[in-house]
């Protein structure tokens, strides 16, 4: 069965049995009926997913692995906050007039900076560091720049990436202050799981570990039912995910080059209310 099954039941368990609830405090999100959107949280949660073992997609019901991966190229290879740039329509409720999410995600990741190599962007510096540096302890991405906060729709909630090499094996960390557990978790799973495939791929070394360390994992009051009935759902082996191997820089990378085999899962959860 799917480990990361696994730890998605095992990690929504929890929170449903231990969890602290939000009832009748103040809180920002809101449904769309104007209802005050609570919540029932853990803190620091922490789930390893091992990528030389299994890819961490969920059977439990599928999840979109081209589609997630193209958000996760729009922020990290288009360097977009543009809505036309993108397939999915997972940011419509934040856009704004010129259909943009503000000076957020890809907005961050194209800023240019000055490294010791020379002026380029974040992404542009861990690729120069996994071939020319790669056992640096320094190698990482941050997109919570509180100089430019006031300019985003939304805050970054994954918002952090740290890259670490052990011998010929790249492992990394995605730190996230915030996740809707129902509607994103394995959304952003699938999404770093495939990044540190393509930043392995393109430098020369194996996929190995992604950790994703949760400060605030929170399932919606009215997403309970439906979590309820998700993890009691049947569990299936994880699908088999590849890279077409002939891609060599990251800039190439594309949806089509991703290989995905026997993916057997639940249906679909579908008309998820969204919490803004």
């Amino acid at each position: 069965m799917s480990k990361a099954d696994t730890l998605f039941v095992n990690m929504c368990q929890d929170i449903l049995d231990h969890g602290f609830s939000t009832e009748g405090m103040p809180v920002r999100p809101h449904w769309e009926d104007g209802t005050p959107a609570h919540t029932i949280k853990n803190f620091g949660v922490v789930n390893r997913y091992d990528l030389s073992e299994e890819f961490p997609a969920l059977t439990l019901r599928p999840t979109a692995i081209k589609l997630a991966t193209d958000e996760m190229l729009w922020i990290w290879q288009k360097k977009s906050n543009r809505l036309a740039d993108l397939k999915s329509h997972v940011w419509d409720e934040w856009a704004d007039e010129e259909g943009t999410i503000g000076k957020a995600y890809g907005y961050q990741m194209a800023r240019k900076y000055k490294f010791k190599q020379g002026e380029m962007d974040q992404v542009d510096n861990v690729l120069w560091c996994l071939k020319n540096d790669r056992y640096s302890r320094r190698i990482l991405t941050n997109m919570y720049n509180f100089e430019d906060l006031s300019e985003m729709r939304l805050e970054p909630c994954a918002y952090s990436m740290t890259f670490n090499v052990k011998g010929d094996t790249l492992n990394g960390i995605l730190h996230q202050r915030s996740q809707d557990i129902l509607a994103a978790n394995n959304w952003n799973v699938v999404q770093y799981a495939m990044l540190l495939m393509m930043m392995a791929q393109v430098s020369d070394l194996k996929a190995g570990e992604l950790v994703h360390v949760i400060a605030d994992a929170h399932i919606y009051d009215r997403h309970v039912d439906i979590i309820k009935e998700l993890i009691a759902r049947p569990q299936y082996p994880a699908p088999k995910v590849t890279l077409n191997p002939d891609v060599k820089n990251f800039y190439d990378f594309t949806t089509d080059d991703i290989r995905v085999e026997n993916y057997q899962h639940g249906e679909q959860v579908r008309n998820i209310p969204v919490a803004i």
